[in-house]
């Protein structure tokens, strides 16, 4: 590691440090626990936790989103130390999922849902800082939770703070405030290795310190309805320890005779469901933040946290959970790896056990105005706009997730946001047909179902849906080369439509891709190669249509399912193909594949300039007379090298054997060369580069034409057969730009 980078991490460290420490303690106040218990959370959750876990980034502690689920388990067990008992077990039992990898349901959180949580997240910081940031909110810190344990909610408490703040403590707030804002706008300070929050804290203690100095005339303007209130100015109050024997002295151990108690395994079990869903949601949602975009082994991570609260519960603190704000708030500060999260758990051990006085001088103003910006960051107005710009689909279960948290709590909202965006998938898979194309191969119409890469029950509706709209006498291929994984469920559909309900429709069923792992054979019921009976069965136009189509699907990128090995068994003993291409020898125009075509359907010639010199006339002579072809296709193509190369040579009237020293490139340009107009050559030197290629595009579409000439002219047993209808010859283009053909020549 770096040295600028250790600096960094422990910046951050310190700047998590002064943020976790009332977020600790009000964790703990509001669920009902004694206040160590939430230190002792930290302090685990920094030096435990970020040691075993693979995120760089993430910070565990006490989590907000539990302290309504630990408050009720604590009245419902009775007492402090039976809970604990209930947070070993559940500890165990993470560690029990992560070994089991079932970190990976992390994948399936749906992306929308995961940037509503932050944005709501960023929210919620902003609106529950404001009373802290002006001195005046009794709840503690943490409370996440719209509706709070006073009656009041989120947004009451923001209008009475306002109508009654604390003078001292907003004036703290505002400068602290202004100068983190100050911070990020001047590039200099931006830059600089001093912590913006580490300045914003000295600050606050200072201004502190100068009010309190002031006595009895500045508290004068503490607050408007009582005067006599001294104090304005709220601070951090962690729990005075005489030293680590006092502080090691309020550990109790968990309760082993409650064991036998059935509450106790319905919590625990409850408590490790809880915990590590909010642990993987709030891991993924950090990992989206970290600028680097690493990505934390969520199994790992499970197994980090059991044995965080396994710690946790021996020695009587709370339920761990991988936290978004200080997790946030630590990659904000800058933080690079895990060291930051280790030492900030390091300087929660140290500090509050010897040094709770100093940390009582921090006031709650300035580390609000920490956690605002922190919010501000989090619920950006261009997340918001991105999200919407996605469409309906993905704003929907944003939005959503984002107001659902806002007005209830982390864990709620995220279940409704998750419920909403499972809808919408279900929607979306029940809407949107399987990726199904109608194949035209050369012995009839084929309905090719792709199935994809995970098949479940999320697509069992569609699937249904596609199966019943086959028309009756079709012939259907279920393709599943590019499956991974078949749900046993929709195995037996296709099974079921494959035996009992596509024979009474008169449906024929291919397969391919299922192997012996689904005790499904693969088969291809249809010729995918192109036979004597097929071949007999066309016509000159047939076989045209049959290229033109071929070529259409070669546009749209959706190629004909073939099995290779197959058609070359098949065609092993014989050939019978159906057409004869004539092309050039250019890279970019590879014929087979332009036309879609298989093994044994056409025959090939290529040649520079597509030319027709007797050797290759003998080609095609063979091709369809003996051979039987039923066509032949003069293909040439756009930005030809040949045609390019010829009208160079033409217009400075050298040969090809002078320009380059190639023997026999001398009788291509001279056969290339008879449909060039020279005339229009005599200021060639001046065109553009556009115009020329325009000139050569026109000068390949005559080369293709005369080629045809030539071979009707040449050869008396082509132009027979022309003649009786047994073969057509036919002129085409193809543009090397666009991939299209034109078939009008």
């Amino acid at each position: 590691m770096s040295p600028q980078n250790l600096l960094r991490d422990l910046s951050a460290g310190v700047v998590v440090f002064l943020i976790a420490i009332p977020l600790c303690l009000g964790v703990a106040v509001a669920s009902g626990a004694p206040p160590f218990a939430g230190l002792v959370a930290g302090i685990i959750g920094g030096i435990v936790v970020g040691s075993i876990s693979g995120s760089n980034t993430c910070v565990s502690g006490p989590a907000a989103g539990l302290s309504a689920f630990v408050a009720y388990q604590i009245g419902i067990l009775g007492d402090y130390s039976t809970f604990t008992l209930a947070v070993v077990l559940a500890g165990l039992m993470q560690i029990a999922l992560g070994v089991a990898r079932a970190g990976f349901i992390s994948s399936f959180f749906p992306s929308s849902v995961i940037k509503g949580l932050l944005a709501a997240i960023g929210i919620i910081i902003v609106l529950k800082q404001i009373p802290h940031l002006l001195g005046r909110d009794s709840d503690p810190e943490g409370d996440e939770s719209f509706f709070q344990p006073d009656k009041a909610n989120t947004f009451s408490e923001i209008v009475y703070t306002l109508a009654d703040p604390h003078v001292g403590a907003t004036i703290i707030g505002l400068v602290c405030l202004a100068i983190l804002i100050g911070w990020d706008r001047i590039g200099k300070l931006k830059r600089s290795t001093a912590p913006a929050p580490l300045i914003v804290v000295l600050v606050g203690v200072g201004l502190a310190l100068l009010f309190e100095s002031l006595g009895k005339p500045f508290a004068l303007l503490a607050s408007v309805s009582d005067p006599d209130d001294s104090k304005f100015i709220h601070y951090i109050r962690v729990p005075d320890f005489k030293g680590v024997g006092d502080f090691a002295s309020t550990l109790s151990a968990p309760n082993p005779e409650a064991l036998g108690n059935p509450a106790l395994w319905l919590a625990a079990i409850t408590l490790a469901l809880v915990a590590s869903f909010e642990t993987l949601i709030n891991t993924e949602a950090v990992d989206k933040l970290d600028p680097r975009k690493r990505i934390t082994p969520a199994s790992r991570e499970l197994v980090a946290q059991g044995t965080g609260n396994v710690l946790s519960g021996l020695l009587a603190g709370l339920p761990i959970a991988t936290v978004i704000v200080r997790s946030s708030a630590n990659i904000n500060a800058g933080a690079t790896s895990k060291l930051s999260t280790i030492f900030h758990g390091l300087l929660l051990l140290i500090c509050i056990a010897l040094m709770p006085a100093i940390l009582n001088k921090i006031p709650l103003a300035c580390l609000a105005a920490i956690l605002i910006m922190t919010g501000w960051r989090l619920s950006s107005w261009r997340i918001i706009v991105g999200m919407y710009r996605q469409g309906w689909p993905m704003f929907l279960p944003f939005i959503i997730t984002l107001a659902a948290i806002v007005f209830t709590d982390l864990l709620k909202g995220t279940l409704i946001g998750l419920g909403v965006s499972t809808m919408f998938i279900l929607r979306s898979n029940v809407r949107r047909p399987l990726h199904r194309v109608l194949e035209k191969h050369v012995s009839g119409d084929v309905l090719h179902i792709q199935l994809p890469n995970q098949v479940s029950f999320l697509n069992r509706a569609k699937l249904a849906n596609t199966f019943e709209s086959i028309p009756s006498g079709s012939h259907v291929l279920i393709d599943a080369t590019e499956t991974d994984y078949i749900d046993p469920d929709i195995l037996d559909m296709i099974r079921t439509f494959e035996k009992d309900e596509a024979p009474v429709r008169g449906v024929r069923v291919s397969v391919i891709g299922f192997h012996d792992r689904y005790d499904l054979e693969d088969r291809i019921l249809y010729e995918d190669y192109t036979s004597r009976e097929v071949r007999d069965s066309l016509t000159p136009e047939g076989v045209l249509e049959i290229l033109q189509a071929g070529h259409q699907r070669f546009e749209r990128g959706e190629q004909l399912t073939r099995n290779l090995h197959r058609q070359r068994a098949a065609t092993a003993a014989g050939q019978t193909p159906i057409a004869a291409v004539l092309s050039c020898i250019d890279s970019r125009t590879p014929t087979e594949i332009i036309f879609d075509v298989g093994l044994g359907d056409i025959f090939t010639v290529r040649i520079a300039g597509n030319i027709a010199p007797d050797k290759v006339i003998g080609s095609l002579e063979y091709a369809c007379a003996v051979a039987g072809a039923k066509m032949i296709l003069v293909m040439g193509h756009t930005r030809c090298g040949a045609v390019n190369s010829t009208i160079d040579l033409t217009a400075k009237n050298v040969s090809a054997l002078k320009a380059t020293g190639c023997e026999n490139l001398d009788s291509v340009v001279d056969e290339i060369k008879g449909t060039i107009d020279t005339a229009k050559l005599t200021d060639y030197a001046t065109w553009t580069e556009e115009k020329k290629g325009e000139f050569a595009d026109g000068v390949a579409a005559l080369n293709v034409q005369r080629t045809m000439a030539l071979l009707r002219e040449k050869s008396r047993k082509l132009r027979e057969l022309e003649d009786a209808g047994q073969i057509r010859i036919f002129g085409a283009i193809y543009d090397v730009r666009t991939g299209h053909m034109r078939f009008d020549l």
